[in-house]
C-alpha cells in the first residue's frame, strides 16, 4: 500500500509500521475477525433485549455515560431500515421504470408517500407492531425501525427509477443483441449505471435516518408513550426539558458517528463506486479510501469471494441464462407484466374499496371549523414549502457542481454535508427559536429555517452526484473549445446534471411537506409554539388522539402532492428521459 493513503496524519501503512509483530498481509484479515467479533457481541447483546418483555415507561437518562450505547441503538435501526428501504427501491424502481402502465400510478403514489409526515404512518404502524408482537420489545423496535423507513426510502427510489429511465440506448442494444438475460442486464449494465446516484442517496437517506429519530424514538400515542434508548430520545428529553448542554453532548456524539461512518462506509463506497462511471478517458484525480486499500489486501476476504461469492454469482448467472435461452424474451416480459398488473390490480381494488369505505365513515364525523382549519394551514405550509425549495436550490446547485467537479473538494465538503444534513433541525430548533422571537420572527420564521434545514440536503446530494457522473472526456471537450461561464453551464452542467436535479428537487419538496410537522409545532420547556399551517395541524392531531383530523389532513396533504407532481414533476421526468439522457 502506498503512503499518501492517508487520513490526516494516519495511514495503514504507519499502523503496520507499529505492529511489526503480525505479518503485514495478514493485519487487514485480523482488523475484519475483530470487527466480525464486535459485530457479532453487539446483534447478541441488541437480540437479547429486543426478545425480552416490553418496557412500558424506559427512562431516557441524560448521563454522558449513556451516549455511547443510545448511539449503538440508534445506529443499529437505521442500519436496518437502510437494508429495508434499498430492497424496496430497487424493486419498486424497477417495476416502475419497465412497465409504463404501472408507472402512471406508482410515480405519484411514491410522490405521496415520501410527502407524507411521519406522524401520519405513527399510529398504523406502531399499533400494527405491538399487535403483531404483544408483550415484546421486538414490536416497538420493528415499529421504530419501519418508521425510520418511511424517512430514508423514497428519495433512493427515486434514484433508481431516474438511473434507469437515463441508460444510453446504445447500452441496451448492446445487451439486446448479446441475449442478455433480465439478471445480467441489471447485475452488468442497470445497478451498475445507477451505483453513483445511489450512493449518494443513500448517505442522503442515511442522514434522513438520523434526522428521523426525535420523531421515532420517542412519542405519545393517545394515552401510551413510547420509548426507546437512542440518540433520537435523547435529544428530544434534553430539548423538552432545555438542557442545552446535553443537547450539545448529544449532538457531538451523532457528528463523531457520522464521522466514523463517512470513513468506514461512504468514503470506499464512493471510491469503488467510481468505477462504474460511463466515460472513455479516465479522471486522473479519482476519490480514494483507506479503508477500501484496507480490504482490497484483505487475504482472506479475497479466500471467502473467491469460495463464496463468486460461485454463487456464476451459479445465478448460469441458472438466468439457462431460462432465458428456453424462454423467447417476448414471452418471458410478456409473462412477468401480465402476472405482475394482476397481483397490482386485485391488491389495489381491494385497499382501495377498504380505504374509501373507512375513509368515508371517519370523515363523516369531521367538523365544518376543523375542515376550514385545515384549508388554511394548506396553503401557508405550501408556501413554505416552496420558498424553503426556492432558497435551496440557489445556493445548493452551484455548490454541488463545484463539490462534484472536485474530488480534493469533495473529501472535505462531503463529511461536513453529511454531518449538517443529518444533524436534527428540532434539537436546533430551540436556538433558532429564541433568536428568531428577539428579532420578531417567531415561529412563522423559523419554521422555514427549519424546512430549509431539512431539505436543501436532497438537492445538494443528488447535485453532487449529476456532477460526479459527468464523463471526464465531455469535460475536456468543453476545456479544448474553451467553454466557459454561462456557455459551460449551458453546454455542460445543466443538461448533465439534469436528471439528478430533478430527483433532488422531487425528494426535497417531499421532504419539506414532512418536515412541516417538526417545523410549526413545537414542545420548548413545557410550552406549545405553533404556527398557521398543515404539519401543525397533523402534529395537534396526533396529540389528541383525533384520527379523524389527522387523516382528513393526510389526505389533503397527498391530494397536493398528486397534482403537484402530475402538473410538475411528471413533465420534468419525461424531460429528463428524451431531451438530457447520456448518449450518441
Amino acid at each position: 500500500m502506498k503512503k499518501s493513503t492517508t487520513l490526516r496524519g494516519f495511514s495503514a501503512y504507519r499502523l503496520w509500521e507499529q505492529l511489526p509483530s503480525i505479518e503485514v498481509s495478514h493485519l487487514p484479515d485480523v482488523i475484519m475477525f475483530a470487527a466480525g467479533i464486535a459485530l457479532f457481541y453487539g446483534i447478541v447483546t441488541v437480540g437479547r433485549s429486543w426478545l425480552g418483555p416490553f418496557t412500558p415507561a424506559v427512562e431516557i437518562s441524560r448521563s454522558l455515560r449513556a451516549l455511547p450505547a443510545y448511539a449503538g441503538y440508534s445506529l443499529l435501526r437505521i442500519t436496518i431500515a437502510y437494508g429495508l428501504s434499498l430492497g424496496f427501491a430497487l424493486v419498486y424502481g424497477y417495476v416502475a421504470a419497465y412497465n409504463p402502465r404501472a408507472e402512471r400510478f406508482m410515480l405519484p403514489l411514491l410522490d405521496v408517500l415520501q410527502s407524507i409526515p411521519v406522524l401520519s404512518f405513527l399510529p398504523g404502524v406502531m399499533l400494527a407492531m405491538v399487535a403483531l408482537f404483544p408483550g415484546k420489545q421486538l414490536g416497538v423496535e420493528l415499529g421504530a425501525i419501519l418508521l425510520i423507513f418511511t424517512g430514508q426510502v423514497w428519495n433512493m427510489a427515486f434514484s433508481f427509477y431516474a438511473s434507469l429511465k437515463g441508460i444510453p440506448t446504445e447500452m441496451r442494444e448492446a445487451a439486446s443483441i448479446y441475449r442478455f438475460s433480465w439478471w445480467q442486464r441489471f447485475t452488468e449494465m442497470e445497478l451498475p449505471y445507477s451505483a453513483i446516484g445511489l450512493v449518494w442517496n443513500s448517505m442522503m437517506s442515511v442522514a434522513g435516518g438520523w434526522f428521523a429519530l426525535m420523531v421515532c424514538e420517542m412519542f405519545v400515542l393517545g394515552p401510551r408513550d413510547f420509548r426507546l434508548p437512542g440518540l433520537g430520545s435523547y435529544l428530544q428529553t434534553a430539548a423538552s426539558a432545555g438542557d442545552t448542554t446535553s443537547i450539545l453532548w448529544g449532538i457531538a456524539t451523532m457528528v463523531a458517528v457520522i464521522v466514523l461512518l463517512d470513513q468506514f462506509v461512504w468514503r470506499p463506497v464512493i471510491a469503488w463506486a467510481e468505477k462504474f462511471k460511463v466515460e472513455q478517458v479516465e479522471s486522473t484525480d479519482a476519490p480514494r479510501s483507506w479503508v477500501l486499500n484496507l480490504v482490497e489486501h484483505s487475504s482472506g476476504l479475497a479466500r471467502i469471494r473467491q469460495k463464496t461469492l463468486r460461485p454463487l454469482g456464476e451459479h445465478l448467472l448460469l441458472y438466468f441464462a439457462r431460462k432465458h435461452r428456453e424462454e423467447s424474451p417476448e414471452q418471458s416480459a410478456a409473462a412477468w407484466r401480465d402476472w405482475l398488473l394482476r397481483a397490482l390490480a386485485v391488491a389495489a381494488l381491494a385497499g382501495i374499496g377498504y380505504g374509501v369505505v373507512r375513509v368515508a365513515i371517519i370523515l363523516s364525523g369531521l367538523q365544518k371549523a376543523e375542515l376550514h382549519e385545515a384549508a388554511l394551514g394548506l396553503g401557508a405550509t405550501f408556501l413554505r414549502v416552496n420558498l424553503a425549495l426556492l432558497i435551496g436550490a440557489l445556493w445548493t446547485i452551484p455548490a454541488g457542481v463545484a463539490i462534484g467537479f472536485n474530488p480534493r473538494l469533495a473529501r472535505i465538503a462531503q463529511p461536513l454535508a453529511q454531518i449538517a444534513a443529518s444533524v436534527p433541525a428540532t434539537a436546533l430548533l430551540p436556538v433558532i427559536l429564541l433568536l428568531l422571537i428577539r428579532l420578531g420572527g417567531g415561529l412563522g420564521l423559523a419554521s422555514i429555517v427549519v424546512l430549509l434545514l431539512g431539505t436543501q440536503w436532497y438537492v445538494l446530494f443528488n447535485v453532487i452526484a449529476g456532477a460526479m457522473a459527468i464523463p471526464t472526456d465531455l469535460k475536456e471537450c468543453c476545456s479544448v473549445f474553451q467553454m466557459r461561464g454561462l456557455e459551460r453551464w449551458k453546454r455542460l452542467i445543466l443538461p448533465g446534471i439534469f436528471p439528478y436535479l430533478v430527483t433532488g428537487l422531487v425528494t426535497a419538496s417531499g421532504g419539506a411537506w414532512n418536515a412541516s410537522i417538526v417545523a410549526e409545532y413545537f414542545h420548548f420547556k413545557g410550552q406549545i409554539y405553533t404556527t398557521t399551517g398543515l404539519g401543525a395541524t397533523i402534529s395537534q392531531a396526533t396529540d389528541r388522539g383525533d384520527f379523524h383530523l389527522l387523516l382528513a389532513a393526510t389526505m389533503m396533504m397527498a391530494a397536493t402532492v398528486v397534482t403537484i407532481n402530475r402538473l410538475v414533476w411528471r413533465k420534468l421526468y419525461g424531460l429528463a428521459e428524451t431531451r438530457f439522457r447520456l448518449e450518441t
